[in-house]
């Protein structure tokens, strides 16, 4: 269960997504501060992705109300203060109301849960084995690691791919924004076979 108020870490080009982990650089002083309270508290971080150009001068910027709370599993302070960190992504949160007591962002939120029937496990069968052929050979990093394994399960495969493949963020945040995973890999698999049908190639997995 996340907490009613969590940190917000808002990012110009990044999707969380559920059980799906995620590198991150702290640099700026009030994200700094924001690690060092997490770290002494539940160690959730909610991210979530600006909204408009990265050249906007709006500030703070505005962000999408749909974001991800990811829980810091691994924290490497560096000598400058600085970190890196690794968050796992753990549920869809929707941004209720902001509030302003700390140097950086926080929220009220609602958790958003996945919805999912017995139904909808046959066709995420059926959807699984669309976006294996699809995706055929190109399930590597750039340095040979298949990011997605055959013994994975649904969700973590469809989660999986909408994280790190090369689509545009906000692709990737109306993927987030489906409330079940069967709406999410039907979503997914049409973004692919555009792409397949406008020729537009498609890189392999990456940490983007």
């Amino acid at each position: 269960m996340l907490p009613a108020i969590i940190p917000i870490f808002p990012l110009p080009n990044v999707v969380l997504f559920p059980s799906v982990f995620l590198p991150l650089h702290i640099f700026e002083d009030r994200y700094r501060q924001m690690l060092t309270e997490v770290l002494q508290g539940d160690r959730i971080i909610g991210i979530v992705l600006v909204r408009g150009e990265r050249d906007d001068i709006e500030e703070p910027p505005p962000v999408h109300p749909v974001g991800c709370a990811g829980l810091v599993s691994h924290a490497e302070p560096l000598p400058d203060g600085r970190s890196n960190i690794i968050l796992r992504g753990l549920q869809r949160f929707r941004i209720d109301q902001e509030e302003h007591s700390r140097s950086y962002r926080r929220a009220q939120i609602t958790p958003l849960p996945e919805i999912s029937s017995e139904a909808s496990a046959l066709e995420l069968n059926q959807t699984r084995t669309r976006l294996e052929t699809l995706l055929a050979g190109r399930l590597e990093t750039d340095s040979g690691e298949i990011m997605v394994q055959s013994d994975m399960g649904d969700e973590d495969l469809v989660n999986t791919l909408a994280q790190y493949l090369d689509l545009d963020p906000l692709e990737k945040q109306a993927l987030l924004q489906f409330d079940d995973l069967v709406g999410r890999s039907r979503a997914l698999i049409e973004l692919l076979e555009m792409r397949e049908l406008s020729n537009k190639p498609l890189r392999s997995l990456g940490l983007h």
